[in-house]
């Protein structure tokens, strides 16, 4: 059936090719190409990439399973987001979008040529479909379109999104990104005759409508994607020059330093490297002397990316519940020492949640973010107004001896001691133990020194390292005392910020909210953040917000390197201008070994 829109909005419905939310998209409608690609980049070549772990699921939909490296590759989104440009998102499955002044909902009008891999059209019905089945079985989806009450068939070719909500600038953007799926082949039968369940983890090669299909795979071992010859999407705007490669593939390494050696012997191609100490030091073979092996240190991805890697402490123990054990659990933390001796120096403190960005807070609040904090004065801590956010400086034997000394005292007043070499609770007796959960060996180095730290001031803290089925399971159910976590935050944060951190997330599985916040002040300027009428007015909620999360210590920030950091063996290469704020990898990258 299709919804009748009234005439009113019809008549003054007005159709674009694309839409940003910041500003306007810089591209006109009749543009050729995203102006970081090369047009002329050959098709052809094989890919060689690893990863770390392995995977049992190539259902993009479901919270259970781990999820196969590369999969999305199999599906197209209704709109195809530019690297180039901070928020802005041009039509690939959509040829066009229309959404009314005050944004309560936005249509999309599918393009007629849009296939499935099987020839059949793609249409409003599996758009509908992705979308119900998204939100029903995915924790992140579920939130991330909390605000999305309907999807309609508004026409033959076209699907509408209604929000129960107003004026929110982000939701007729982010409705254009969850992967599409074929309703007929979902709702069919898989070649032994049995019946497909959207519900359940699948092994079986699913269809699709994107540039690659799957062409074989070993599970938890390898995956094979080829690039489809009879793609319906390669010569559109936004796909020209992209999608180079003729083969993907993917071999998964249990241990960091295998995969390593793996890129060292010429068996996989490309490796982003997320040890600085593995970078200043293991990369001085002769492939890369002799220039085989190119090294770039590339700021782009960061530009407007806020980072905050941090150890989570888990709220939802009784142990963390107080501030000021939290914000004593970062009095033994010596990154100084820490970056010194394992990383060569090539890291930085963390010291925001918008870190590296323009939205990070510094100083003390002024002008509007003054105001809007003394609005919550009743419901923020006091220190937000009157210190600035500094984390324990270390790296010397005095520096380290004070930041302990305060450590201690802050557990003092908290309600815990030290009772010879154990700190214990003062009401009960229990001493103060916790697990730090892991995923992989190769973050141990960087943990184990503090580790030692706690265990000088009584602390029995112990990782846990398990492998990644377990972990993503563990997390998802908020099972486990301690994590290493990480949030990269957008240059226009919204919706997300809930899942984050919002009251709404604290005891939803597979939600975000790792620190188990819930706090009045927090939600009350995430709707600030979301409802801003104006980017200043945003900017200044975004700040405020900041503050208040690192003066309640959420977390124990960590570091980072602001660079990413990738190897690649010269039979590939990128665009000489790579996109603003990405590295286009692989979607814009092409093989020397191929022709077109």
């Amino acid at each position: 059936m299709i919804s009748a829109a009234p005439a009113a909005l019809a008549q003054e419905q007005q159709w674009r090719h694309a839409i940003a939310i910041l500003d306007e998209p810089k591209l006109p409608a009749d543009f050729k190409q995203l102006p970081y690609v090369n047009p002329e980049a050959p098709k052809g070549g094989e890919l060689r990439l690893s990863s770390e772990g392995t995977f049992d699921n190539f259902n993009p939909y479901i919270d259970r399973g781990t999820p196969a490296a590369g999969i999305s590759s199999i599906f197209d989104t209704l709109l195809k987001r530019s690297e180039d440009e901070v928020f802005g998102s041009y039509g690939l499955l959509a040829e066009s979008l229309s959404y009314p002044e005050d944004r309560s909902s936005v249509t999309f009008r599918l393009r007629p040529e849009a296939k499935w891999a099987d020839s059949q059209p793609v249409t409003p019905e599996d758009v509908i479909f992705s979308f119900d089945k998204a939100k029903e079985h995915s924790a992140l989806f579920s939130s991330y379109y909390r605000h999305v009450t309907a999807a309609e068939k508004t026409g033959n070719r076209e699907v509408t999104f209604r929000f129960d909500e107003k004026n929110n600038k982000e939701l007729p953007s982010i409705v254009g990104d969850f992967p599409v799926l074929p309703k007929h082949w979902w709702e069919g039968k898989d070649a032994q005759g049995k019946q497909r369940d959207i519900s359940r983890t699948t092994l079986e090669p699913p269809m699709g409508s994107g540039p690659y299909k799957m062409a074989s795979f070993q599970p938890g071992s390898t995956i094979r994607y080829e690039l489809r010859d009879d793609y319906w999407g390669k010569d559109l705007p936004v796909n020209i020059g992209q999608n180079n490669f003729k083969v993907i593939s993917y071999t998964y390494f249990a241990d960091k330093d295998v995969e390593f050696e793996a890129f060292r012997a010429g068996n996989i191609d490309y490796m982003q490297e997320n040890s600085s100490s593995r970078w200043a030091t293991r990369y001085d073979f002769a492939a890369v002397k002799e220039g085989r092996i190119i090294r770039e240190e590339l700021t782009n991805p960061f530009r407007a990316t806020g980072v905050m890697q941090a150890f989570v402490p888990n709220m939802r123990r009784d142990i963390f519940k107080d501030a000021r054990v939290r914000e004593a659990l970062n009095y033994a933390y010596d990154f100084e020492d820490i970056n010194k001796n394992l990383a060569y120096g090539g890291l930085k403190r963390v010291d925001s949640f918008f870190w590296g960005t323009e939205l990070a807070s510094s100083g003390l609040p002024e002008g509007r973010e003054l105001e809007i904090l003394e609005g919550l004065k009743d419901k923020v801590p006091a220190r937000v107004f009157t210190t600035p956010y500094t984390n324990p400086v270390g790296g010397d034997p005095n520096k380290v001896r004070d930041n302990l000394r305060k450590a201690v005292g802050l557990f003092k007043e908290a309600g815990w001691e030290l009772k010879g070499n154990r700190m214990v609770n003062t009401k009960t007796g229990q001493p103060m133990s916790f697990e730090i959960l892991l995923n992989s060996p190769s973050f141990e180095r960087t943990v184990q020194p503090y580790v030692a730290s706690l265990k000088k001031i009584g602390i029995d803290a112990r990782l846990r390292i398990v492998d990644s089925s377990q972990y993503i399971n563990r997390v998802r159910s908020f099972d486990y005392d301690m994590m290493y976590g990480l949030w990269a935050q957008t240059m226009n944060p919204g919706n997300e910020q809930v899942d984050y951190w919002g009251s709404a997330s604290v005891d939803r599985p597979g939600s975000r909210n790792y620190a188990g916040i819930a706090d009045p002040a927090i939600d009350q300027l995430i709707q600030m953040i979301t409802f801003a009428p104006n980017r200043e007015e945003q900017e200044a909620a975004i700040r405020a917000m900041d503050r208040v999360l690192l003066a309640n210590h959420f977390v124990v920030p960590m570091f980072y390197s602001g660079e990413v950091k990738i190897a690649y063996w010269n039979q590939i290469t990128h665009p000489e201008r790579l996109p603003e704020y990405g590295i286009g990898f692989p979607d814009i990258w092409w093989s020397k070994n191929a022709s077109n």
